[in-house]
């Protein structure tokens, strides 16, 4: 799962490691999110050590009696000098540099010590194979970032780093992705009907 909604994400500002909380709605659409998978059976609740992840997964911890495991691996990509600014001011100031992030570059090392994308993905797919190897036969709830999303969908499902992006990142998605010991797969991607309905009339997660 991706957190809920940050007044970040409104302004399409780069939070990356930057600590944002989320806003009114976010905390709604992390409460909707637990009651979802209240009655699905879930070994451990993972999140990034962010706050806005962890404030998205303490509705779901507490929704099966589990404590929030916090793995700082799962963080958001590092996007150094970016971090704070807009989308827009980037490519009014740095339009350059905008250009090569939003151009994919694998080896595109953030300027500000950020990270580069292969870098990136490289630390998702280590900390994704580590929660799954410790958790193999058992269902697993990890909550994170867009970013990381992004990178668990690309090695789920072949698809290179440098690819154009058709898969959604939505806030407080329901992601499904399966293990079987040796390769993860795609199972299910974006679902926020949980987001769009009364609570008693959502389907409960299969």
């Amino acid at each position: 799962m991706r957190h809920g909604v940050t007044l970040w994400n409104r302004a399409h500002r780069f939070q990356g490691h930057t600590d944002i909380g989320l806003d009114e709605e976010g905390h709604e659409q992390a409460r909707r999110t637990g009651q979802r998978l209240r009655n699905l059976p879930l070994a451990a609740v993972y999140s990034s050590d962010l706050a806005r992840a962890m404030e998205t997964a303490a509705p779901i911890a507490l929704a099966q009696g589990l404590t929030v495991t916090q793995e700082p691996e799962l963080r958001e990509r590092y996007y150094g000098s970016f971090e704070g600014r807009t989308h827009d001011e980037l490519l009014r100031d740095h339009a350059a540099l905008f250009e090569r992030w939003r151009a994919r570059e694998p080896d595109f090392a953030l300027p500000g010590g950020g990270e580069s994308l292969r870098d990136f993905a490289a630390r998702i797919e280590l900390v994704l194979r580590r929660i799954a190897m410790a958790h193999q036969g058992v269902r697993v709830a990890v909550v994170t970032h867009g970013g990381v999303l992004d990178c668990a969908y690309r090695l789920a499902a072949g698809l290179a780093l440098a690819a154009p992006r058709e898969h959604h990142l939505l806030n407080a998605s329901l992601n499904s992705i399966a293990w079987d010991g040796a390769r993860f797969t795609v199972r299910a991607w974006g679902d926020v009907a949980h987001l769009q309905a009364d609570d008693q009339v959502v389907a409960p997660v299969g």
